[in-house]
């Protein structure tokens, strides 16, 4: 009866034991599958994750480079513009510059390939002659290299439009006196007046020059009411021009003086009255 008793006893721990390990097994694939389900979430959790992050990080950098570009567009809108006179300019980097001018303070500036520079003697130029010489970008430059240049700069949106060289007045006692220029002149009512038949040239904006036979250049400015005449070099054409020929306006006289061209000019206190081409 005892063996009988054991016997029962060590049966049923048996199936307990058994029944206790088919739970594991069965609770083991349950547990697996519920961690490989946690494990996907995660994985994908994290590949969103990272597309926000990269799409942040996207986002982010064109925000940067389009207010980068923003800054750029801004900082040229609202570029200086105005004229600064008796300056010193000074070079900084390639294309870009410093002027310096009583009463303005510094101001930064650019040159740009339609930039007009007049040389009297330092940039370029002679500084004997009676005109400005038309100087290169280059020979800015190298001027600036070497120390500040006296000159007048005209800027518009932070972009020198002419950069004009001061010419040095000669010491006291020299005998020649500083050299008066021609806008001083025609403030002064002191400008030059005459008829000059000649080659005229642009040396900047609404100021020209215009060569006797002998080959001096004297200077001259335009004016709303100069009454300018072409017979085909200024502008009209020589078959149809007529006497009086074809009124031209200041642009196309620009554009003609850039080549050079033969003319007629009065001038009256520095300032052209009428000017008609030869042709």
């Amino acid at each position: 009866m005892i063996n009988r008793h054991l016997r029962k006893a060590v049966l049923a721990s048996v199936a307990i034991t058994a029944g206790l390990l088919m739970t594991a097994c069965q609770s083991g694939p349950g547990a697996d599958a519920s961690g490989k389900n946690g494990t996907g979430a995660a994985a994908v959790a994290e590949k969103v994750s990272d597309a926000e992050t990269s799409k942040d990080s996207s986002g982010s950098g064109s925000s940067g480079t389009a207010n980068a570009a923003n800054a750029a567009n801004s900082a040229r809108s609202k570029g200086v513009s105005g004229s600064f006179r008796n300056g010193k300019v000074s070079y900084l980097a390639p294309g870009k510059y410093i002027v310096s001018a009583p009463g303005k303070g510094d101001q930064q500036f650019w040159v740009a390939d339609d930039t007009e520079v007049h040389g009297a003697g330092t940039i370029c130029g002679d500084a004997g002659s009676r005109v400005d010489a038309p100087c290169t970008l280059d020979q800015l430059e190298a001027a600036a290299k070497k120390g500040a240049v006296g000159a007048d700069v005209e800027m518009r949106n932070g972009v020198a439009t002419l950069v004009t060289e001061r010419r040095a007045a000669a010491p006291q006692g020299s005998g020649t006196g500083s050299r008066e220029t021609a806008v001083d002149g025609v403030d002064k009512g002191r400008g030059v007046s005459g008829t000059w038949f000649g080659n005229v040239s642009l040396l900047a904006p609404g100021k020209f020059t215009v060569s006797d036979l002998k080959g001096v250049e004297q200077q001259f400015f335009v004016a709303e009411d100069t009454d300018i005449r072409g017979y085909d070099d200024i502008c009209g054409d020589a078959g149809t021009a007529g006497r009086d020929g074809t009124k031209c306006t200041e642009e196309q006289l620009e554009t003609a003086a850039r080549k050079g061209f033969g003319a007629e000019v009065v001038i009256s206190n520095g300032i052209a009255t009428s000017i008609r081409d030869d042709h």
